[in-house]
């Protein structure tokens, strides 16, 4: 039975004292996923805690952490002549060195938004004599629908379909995270999507091996309170574990159904992420028996070695160094729209969610 919002308040008042009882001492939260940034935002979570309570933006938006390089080189493809390039439409105005695909749209190239693998792959039925590609920007709760589009293709003989994969996956980079001297944090908020497919078994060793707690939080604001509440409980409790607050998606095991059409069709690579570097094995490239569909052997793309727009510190905002309004470009040069990276373009990027919903200045 849905909840009025009496009782929703009454809830949220609850989880707020107990916050507010619990945290006596500084405690630090990353929320890895940026559709969590994004909820923290509009509900105005921030303001509402109390100040020793202190949460900073992690690398859990996919458009924001695909590297320059990356960018450029989907560009490039998308620019060659016969390619229709089907994308989410997220990626549209993300910048790369010299254009976006709006502005390569405009020229002429031939671009559509899609909302499925599934539509890319009707694209490719209608259109027998263009080269398909679907940009594959994701972390593992998109793979899987993926790996599915790519099993269809293999078996219809949809030769005109390709993926270029720049998935990544979320382990590595926590245990990135875990090991930065820079970055000073107590416990992550882990992401509900991802834990729905992969489980809680690989990022165990967050809380095993570097005694960071974590907590698998849905997305709703009471969700996100609670799963704060249970990172202070486990801190009181001198406890590190990795829990599950989000039971009404997420399962320890994951999606043992998922899991098996990602590891079929994908295989661990080393892949860079913006303004991180080289993580090895956290990114996700396409098995050779799939290499027919792989954009990347189909058209024999060059590697670009891309710079990083001067003065923008969207790395930093992806590793939780700084807030976004610390960026000095923030809302000046660096606007939704006209952003100069990625994190301003995103509906989950955080300095999006920061203009958007007017965060306040945290230095």
């Amino acid at each position: 039975m849905k909840k009025t919002s009496k009782e929703l308040m009454a809830r949220a008042s609850i989880l707020l004292t107990e916050i507010k009882s619990l945290a006596q001492s500084p405690f630090t939260i990353m929320e890895v996923c940026g559709t969590h940034t994004v909820a923290i935002a509009k509900n105005a979570l921030r303001e509402l805690l109390p100040s020793t309570v202190r949460l900073v933006s992690g690398p859990g938006c996919p458009v924001c952490v695909t590297a320059s390089g990356d960018i450029d080189r989907y560009l490039y493809l998308a620019a060659q002549k016969n390619v229709l390039t089907a994308t989410f439409g997220d990626m549209i105005r993300v910048p790369g060195t010299e254009k976006n695909l709006q502005e390569l749209r405009a020229e002429g190239a031939d671009i559509r938004v899609v909302y499925s693998t599934q539509d890319a792959l009707e694209l490719a039925r209608q259109n027998p004599n263009k080269e398909v590609v679907f940009l594959g920007i994701g972390f593992e709760t998109t793979v899987p629908t993926v790996a599915v589009s790519l099993e269809i293709a293999k078996r219809e003989g949809i030769k005109n379909y390709s993926v270029l994969s720049m998935h990544k996956v979320v382990p590595p980079v926590l245990k990135l995270l875990a090991e930065d001297n820079e970055l000073v944090v107590d416990a992550f908020l882990d992401p509900g999507h991802v834990c729905s497919i992969i489980g809680i078994e690989p990022i165990k060793f967050m809380a095993q091996d570097y005694g960071k707690p974590g907590v698998v939080t849905g997305f709703e604001a009471l969700d996100i309170l609670e799963g704060i509440v249970m990172l202070l409980r486990q801190r009181a409790e001198g406890r590190s574990d990795i829990e599950i607050q989000y039971h009404r998606v997420a399962k320890p095991e994951g999606n043992p159904q998922a899991k098996m059409f990602i590891e079929r069709v994908f295989e661990p690579v080393d892949a860079y992420w913006r303004g991180i570097g080289l993580i090895r094995q956290s990114g996700l490239g396409i098995r050779e028996e799939y290499r027919l569909w792989d954009a990347v052997q189909k058209f024999s793309l060059p590697v670009f070695d891309s710079r990083e727009t001067p003065g923008c510190r969207c790395g930093d905002v992806l590793r939780g160094i700084i807030y976004p309004t610390q960026c000095p470009l923030f809302g000046k040069h660096c606007t939704p729209m006209k952003p100069v990276g990625p994190c301003m373009v995103s509906t989950e990027g955080s300095c999006a969610a920061y203009h958007r919903y007017a965060q306040r200045s945290v230095d």
